[in-house]
Order: structure tokens, then sequence, then C-alpha cells
């Protein structure tokens, strides 16, 4: 039996500032918690309805009925097992291939699948702006599905970093350049902007190459989604 103060332990995991302060985060599913006990992630307790379903070590298993499953969990309807983890140390970023880098990138689900695209395409590092959303948000876990154990995901100052860095940076525009006539280098740093508001004057500034998705359809279509310009991009970038 879970106890109340468990409940409310894991429940506040749902909150950024209770992961950042704990320095841990609640993962759900089958699939996704046994992608993390395959990685470099350590389990801190594994809450599961049926052992027989994960392969863990004992120690870190609780077994638990479904009941306090639902207790514990952030979805309607849980799906056998919750996972808490430690949050990693994030790598050093490094310059010998492409880096993807979010500037106020706000939609779980956006975030989500583009951590799964930079798992997809080989693209090992993802910076993130300090104000783009937590990659530790049970959304946006959900929505990589267990890609974010193969990616490195940092947050920091974006301009300080595209300043320090001796890749060139490419930005992404509605009047860039056709990123289908583009010669893009064996290493980079693609910079997406925010939902609504696209990449920000700070970080406009810090551009040295401007480069678009053309528009074939009807001109009454503002924009792409982030996400799905991202795999756009990230597939001209790996094209042979």
């Amino acid at each position: 039996m879970v106890g109340k103060s468990q409940i409310k332990f894991i429940k506040s995991l749902q909150q950024k500032k209770y992961r950042n302060q704990k320095g841990m985060f609640a993962v759900e599913g089958i699939k996704t918690v046994q992608e993390l006990l395959d990685s470099n992630f350590e389990a801190y307790r594994i809450y599961c309805c049926d052992a027989r379903l994960l392969n863990a070590d004992d120690d870190v298993i609780e077994l638990i009925p479904e009941t306090d499953l639902k207790k514990i969990s952030s979805l309607k309807n849980p799906n056998k097992a919750l996972g808490v983890f430690k949050v990693p140390s994030p790598q050093i970023v490094g310059s010998d291939d492409w880096v993807l880098a979010l500037d106020n990138v706000r939609d779980p689900g956006n975030l989500g699948t583009i951590i799964r695209l930079c798992d997809w395409f080989g693209i090992p590092h993802l910076v993130c702006s300090e104000n783009t959303v937590d990659c530790f948000n049970p959304k946006v876990l959900q929505a990589t599905m267990g890609s974010i154990t193969r990616v490195n995901i940092i947050y920091t100052d974006l301009g300080r970093f595209l300043k320090t860095s001796e890749l060139p940076v490419l930005g992404t525009f509605m009047d860039g350049e056709s990123v289908y006539s583009s010669e893009f280098t064996e290493k980079g740093i693609l910079v997406l902007g925010n939902e609504a508001n696209g990449i920000s004057s700070e970080i406009e500034t810090l551009v040295n190459s401007r480069i678009s998705i053309p528009q074939f359809g009807s001109p009454t279509t503002e924009s792409l989604n982030v996400a799905m310009a991202t795999a756009i991009f990230l597939n001209e970038i790996r094209r042979p």
C-alpha cells in the first residue's frame, strides 16, 4: 500500500519547482519505464502492479494494486507502472555534429516530439533556453516514448551559448533561404523558436544564416507546427 506521504511526494513531481527541489521526476507506462531502467538513468523507486512486466532489480520495485496506482498517477488510465528517477547531470555539448537549439518552445507535446526527432535523426545534443518547457514535465516524457534516454538535453542561457560556440548558427524563419536549396555543413547549430512568436530578437542577432520551409499551398495557413518543421529541417540536414 502506498502511504499518504509517498502519494504527496510522487504527485508533487508533476510540478517543475518540486522536481527541481528534489532532483527527481516521475514517468509512467511500461515501455517508457523500462527504457529508463535500461539506460544510465538512476531509478529511485518503481511502483508496479505486476513485477513480471518489467526487467528491474527487486530492491527498487514496489508492488502495488491498481487502486493505488491510480492515486499516484497523472493519467486517467494508468499503464501498470510508474517510475521515480533521479534527474541526470547533463553532459558537455560537443562540437563534432549538429546541435538543435530551442528558443522558448512552450508546448510539452512539441518538445516531446522534438526529442524523439533528435533520437531518430541522430542529433546528440538538444540545447534549450531557460524558458523552454521542462523536459521532465509528465506530458513531455509521455511524448518522448523513451527517446529522452538517448538525447543529451541541457537548459542554459541560449544567447550566451550561441555567442561562445564556434559552430555556425542557422535560424528558422518565414523569410529565409529555402531549406531545399540550402547547402548544409557537417556540423552546426539549428535554432527553432517559440510556437507563436518564432525566434526572439535577441537570438536573431546571433544567427549566421536564415532558412525556411517554402509554402506551396494556401497562403491562409500562417505557419507549420514547430515539431513538424523540425522534422523537415532535420531530414534535409541529414540528407546524404
